[in-house]
């Protein structure tokens, strides 16, 4: 049995190294990025934990934060082995349990936090906490930074936190544990980051001989004969082949998966005929709408000099209960040690929020078949009012933060000012502006209980319509995670990966 595995990222890793620990499967992993197969071959961007590389390893996207923006921003994504698992921030929150069981009361019942908790612990080798919560044996080490470590505006953003009411957490992992302010989650070891491709794809992993891994390999299309899958159409230097197989596995992300799918037929009559593509299935929910994390931040200039760019940008978070929400603790409240202002070296810190539960969500359009082309990435961060509202309310909570004396001896805002965060009406019509996302894309190929019309794949990731497809990454999320979904994606992978080893019927 010979699977394809399309993109080798935060999923696509985890599912080559459980598919391949069965001799019974060969398996070829295929990624548009480089290949670096040790960590002594890995670039220094790749390697540093403690800041996002967001040039080098990049897919080169732009998106709108806002219908009310007509500007584009970059929205970084990992072109690379490892994807954007080589290229984050190290932040490994798993989310809420309540964020898997939205998923199981769906109809979804695989995907309850009871049936995804075990995926989550596989996964983790915790170097703090030994409980019913947490792995000891899993792929990639993850750790808090203790109190010693914190740099100055980390350490402050905890005291501060804690003297305007925020309990102390010392794991936000943990569901029985206080949510509060504590230290993040890292897959962070000694400054280095930890991602799929290195925790996944180790040396004696790569050893094996049913494991192939081709690099810098643009995914074109895919094959079907009589609606099966038969191969994929790659391009290599501007050659261009197919590799055959028995099935394939698309983990491309939730930008890449989707694009993938309508170039092969597989989505919306509508849009397939706009695009000139053959259709093989009408899929209406391939693409139909983008779901992400609305973030925003206030800019702060120090009082005196204390930060740097060699410093972790984020080691610590606090959580809340955003204005009106049905979500316990979905808001986070993050402080950023350094943030490069249109990349000048300026001494200026932040205070950030991010939105877990929004109501709104975006589109993804692609305006044409040409597998180069760069899809048009609209988020409408600000279109639901209720997202507005929790906006203001996490900006409103950043505000009152930073006039704790901890915070404030050290800071004092500049972006938007004091005026502004002061008057609600000022804050609102300011909104746009310091509104963007978490880049934390997800649901664009979702999966669903009942039919094609809410899903395009089932319970298990299959691709409804046709036969021997799977779909194993962010893309097939029905509701976005409280948290980064990073972990969320690996946690996919990991139970994908072992469904297809132990026999999942295509």
């Amino acid at each position: 049995m010979h699977t394809l595995i399309v993109g080798a990222g935060s999923a696509g890793c985890v599912i080559a190294a459980r598919l391949s620990e069965s001799g019974n499967h060969e398996v070829t992993l295929v990624e548009s990025g480089p290949d670096y197969p040790s960590p002594q071959d890995t670039p220094e961007d790749l390697r540093d934990g403690r800041k996002n590389s967001m040039d080098a390893h990049d897919w080169r996207y732009r998106y709108r934060p806002t219908s009310q923006r007509k500007v584009t921003f970059a929205f970084p994504r990992g072109k690379v082995v490892g994807g954007s698992s080589a290229v984050n921030t190290c932040i490994a929150l798993r989310g809420h349990p309540y964020d898997y069981d939205e998923w199981a009361a769906r109809g979804l019942g695989e995907w309850s936090f009871a049936k995804c908790l075990p995926a989550f612990k596989r996964l983790e080798r915790d170097l703090d906490f030994t409980n019913e919560w947490h792995g000891a044996s899993g792929p990639i080490p993850i750790r808090r930074h203790p109190h010693g470590e914190l740099v100055t505006w980390q350490a402050a953003f905890v005291e501060a936190a804690k003297r305007a009411g925020y309990p102390p957490t010392v794991d936000h992992n943990n569901p029985e544990l206080p949510c509060g302010v504590g230290p993040h989650a890292m897959n962070k070891v000694g400054g280095e980051r930890m991602s799929a491709a290195r925790c996944y794809l180790t040396p004696a992993v790569r050893r094996r001989p049913n494991l192939h891994v081709r690099a810098q390999t643009l995914v074109r299309r895919i094959v079907f004969l009589d609606k099966r899958f038969s191969a994929i159409e790659v391009e290599r230097d501007g050659v261009v082949e197919t590799i055959t197989a028995d099935r394939l596995v698309l983990a491309a992300g939730a930008i890449g998966t989707p694009g993938i799918l309508l170039r092969s037929g597989i989505g919306p009559r509508a849009e397939l005929a706009r695009l000139g593509v053959d259709r093989i299935v009408d899929s209406p929910s391939v693409a139909r709408r983008m779901i992400d994390h609305p973030g925003a931040a206030i800019l702060l200039a120090p009082r005196r000099p204390f930060t740097d760019y060699e410093q972790p940008v984020l080691q610590t978070m606090a959580r809340a209960t955003s204005i009106g929400s049905d979500h316990p603790f979905d808001l986070q409240l993050q402080p950023g040690s350094w943030l490069p202002i249109f990349g000048l070296d300026l001494p200026i810190v932040a205070l950030m929020t991010n939105i877990g539960k929004p109501d709104g969500s975006g589109t993804l359009h692609f305006e044409s078949a040409d597998p180069h082309a760069r899809p048009i990435i609209d988020a409408r961060l600000l279109d639901h009012p209720r997202d507005v509202a929790r906006v203001i309310d996490g900006l409103e909570r950043l505000f009152e933060l930073a006039r704790q004396p901890e915070l404030a001896e050290l800071a004092y805002p500049i972006y938007p000012g004091r005026r502004t965060l002061s008057k609600r009406a000022l804050l609102q019509e300011f909104l746009p502006k310091v509104t963007g996302s978490g880049y934390h894309p997800c649901g664009t190929v979702p999966m669903s209980a009942t039919d094609i019309e809410e899903g395009a794949v089932d319970e298990g990731g299959r691709v409804r319509g046709v036969r021997g497809v799977v779909v194993g990454d962010a893309s097939i999320m029905p509701t976005i995670p409280s948290a980064n979904t990073n972990l969320a994606s690996i946690m996919i992978g990991e139970r994908v990966g072992e469904w297809l080893r132990d026999g999942m019927d295509l």
